[in-house]
């Protein structure tokens, strides 16, 4: 009897294990499964100025991914750090400064997962037409705008200290981009350091050029996902799936065909389609657009900047980047960008 009611345990006890085993192969399966299918996803995602991301990708024919995007403008990558933040987007796309400010409380709910090398051209600080400034010293005691926790917050400090100048030698007042825009050019501030299409805007209104950004900047954009998105393997494979297609797009505009995007790129800036060409073959000269995975040392040239932050006093204590860096990207990201489109 007790030699049976133990075979019996035995038997009972084996097969417990069994299911355990199919059931967690069944787990595995369906975690790999999700990871493919990504039918379901919505991506919802930041750009800056207008969506020249979705554009690139209908151009090149790139468009076609297996989940949806939803694309949304802001004005800056501040903005989309702070959508982040609130849950309103998924992925952003912004300089190395934004995910600094955004986690500065020490309760970031993102992580970088990946770098897009880009130019950085058109992040200037203009003065508008007529103006008698002609260099960075010659702010000493005027208005300058600038928009907060961006670039153009980082390298108007550089050149001011470049200068021989403080901060405070300047009336600095943080602008959204339209809104320091309408004062450069209605005379509410003498200077205003910004980037992108609002720089594009200036110079077409008659403004002049007094610093630049170009050779300060590291030419580091961020890409930066919430942590929800790195808890779901079908929206991870996603985000670096579009992050690649986004690379190979820029590569297949560089293959002969910037004249042709030239036209794209006119229509949405409004600028003329010469100077759109100029500013596209400039740029792309510059540094061309393509993503890399996360290193050592794109996490270095963070935190140089975070520690520029805190000499400036706009942190008010060291941040450790580091903290909100992840690699969980690297390896999808590196098998997709070896695709070709």
């Amino acid at each position: 009897m007790f030699r049976r009611s133990r075979s019996l345990r035995s038997l009972r006890t084996s097969a417990a294990v069994l299911l355990l085993a199919l059931t967690a192969a069944c787990g595995s399966q369906a975690k790999a499964e999700s990871s493919s299918d990504q039918s379901a996803v919505t991506l919802r995602v930041g750009a800056t100025g207008w969506k020249v991301e979705e554009a690139i990708l209908k151009f090149a024919h790139l468009d076609d991914t297996p989940y949806d995007v939803k694309w949304s403008v802001f004005q800056g990558g501040d903005l989309q750090l702070q959508a982040i933040r609130a849950g309103a987007l998924d992925v952003a796309s912004s300089s190395e400064i934004p995910p600094i400010f955004a986690a500065a409380d020490g309760k970031p709910n993102f992580k970088v997962v990946a770098v897009q090398r880009g130019a950085t051209l058109n992040q200037e600080v203009v003065v508008p037409k007529g103006s008698k400034v002609t260099d960075i010293a010659g702010l000493k005691g005027r208005k300058v705008g600038y928009v907060q926790n961006t670039t153009a917050h980082y390298f108007l400090y550089q050149l001011l200290k470049q200068a021989g100048l403080k901060w405070s030698d300047v009336d600095a007042k943080p602008l959204l981009p339209n809104d320091g825009l309408a004062a450069l050019n209605g005379g509410g501030i003498d200077a205003f350091a910004s980037y992108g299409t609002s720089i594009i805007t200036a110079h077409q209104q008659g403004a002049t050029t007094v610093g630049s950004g170009k050779d300060i900047l590291s030419g580091n954009f961020l890409w930066t996902a919430r942590d929800s998105v790195l808890k779901n393997p079908a929206q991870q494979a996603a985000t670096a799936d579009l992050i690649a297609r986004i690379t190979q797009a820029y590569a297949y505009v560089r293959d002969g065909r910037e004249a042709e995007f030239a036209e794209v790129v006119s229509k949405n800036t409004h600028q003329p389609l010469a100077q759109a060409k100029k500013d596209l073959v400039d740029q792309q000269t510059q540094r061309p657009t393509q993503a890399r995975t996360v290193g050592d040392d794109t996490i270095a040239s963070q935190q140089k900047v975070a520690d520029v932050f805190t000499e400036l006093g706009a942190l008010k204590e060291h941040l450790d980047v580091k903290s909100f860096w992840t690699t969980k990207l690297n390896t999808e990201l590196a098998a997709d960008l070896k695709k070709t489109p």
